[in-house]
């Protein structure tokens, strides 16, 4: 007697649109889960290693987003950081359009700023490095939208000393590598972003951060991780 074998169904990877991309942080954080990747940023980003548009970011998702299962998106922090205002340099705030037009698609999504925007953004998650095993504090804080939920996990304290800006990382200190940070190696490693420049670095989203927001929106839609 013969018994019917199994039919295995394709399951499609989730398509994931990485809005502000950058050298592609965050977007590795969502490859690493299992997503097909998309990254737009106004600038060319040659160290991109995933698909790339040139494109204005907003005018994008508005066109486009509907296309994709999620959405995640990084706004130009200079509005917003401490450094830049100390210098008096003034950048577009970015944070309320880019939301209206994440609201348009009817999709779950993410922005993602730093601690001086956290006023504009909408019951936000802070995620830090220690939370998900890395070893610097890269304090990062995300908005979600849409369907999407995101728990705050618990903060461990900073107990271990951390560089000061721009000085070598002595032995048993955590690095900050932002500005001009000594050690690009280091900041590689421990970030794990080893394509990265120093001026990617600086600005990146480490991986592990989307990883865990992708494992959130896998478990919303009844999907499984990579």
């Amino acid at each position: 007697m013969t018994h019917p074998t199994p039919v295995r169904r394709a399951v499609s990877r989730p398509r994931l649109l990485d809005a502000f991309c950058c050298q592609g942080g965050a977007s590795m954080g969502y490859h690493l889960a299992g997503f097909d990747i998309v990254g737009v940023d106004i600038a060319p980003q040659p160290r991109y290693p995933f698909t790339f548009v040139q494109a204005d970011a907003i005018g994008f998702i508005r066109e486009h987003g509907a296309e994709f299962d999620f959405i995640h998106a990084s706004p130009p922090c200079q509005h917003d950081s401490e450094c830049q205002r100390i210098q008096g340099n003034t950048h577009p705030d970015l944070i309320a359009p880019t939301r209206t037009a994440l609201e348009s698609t009817g999709r779950p999504w993410v922005i993602e700023n730093v601690r001086g925007a956290v006023p504009k953004l909408r019951h936000p998650v802070m995620l830090c490095g220690p939370m998900l095993g890395l070893e610097t504090y890269r304090h990062r804080y995300f908005e979600a939208g849409g369907t999407l939920h995101l728990p705050q996990l618990p903060h461990p304290g900073h107990t271990v000393p951390q560089a000061k800006m721009g000085r070598p990382v002595p032995p048993g200190a955590y690095g900050q590598f932002i500005g001009n940070f000594s050690g690009v190696p280091l900041a590689r490693k421990v970030m794990g972003v080893p394509w990265m420049n120093r001026d990617g670095i600086r600005e990146s989203i480490p991986p592990a951060y989307t990883q865990w927001i992708a494992a959130q929106f896998l478990a919303l839609e009844g999907r499984t991780a990579a």
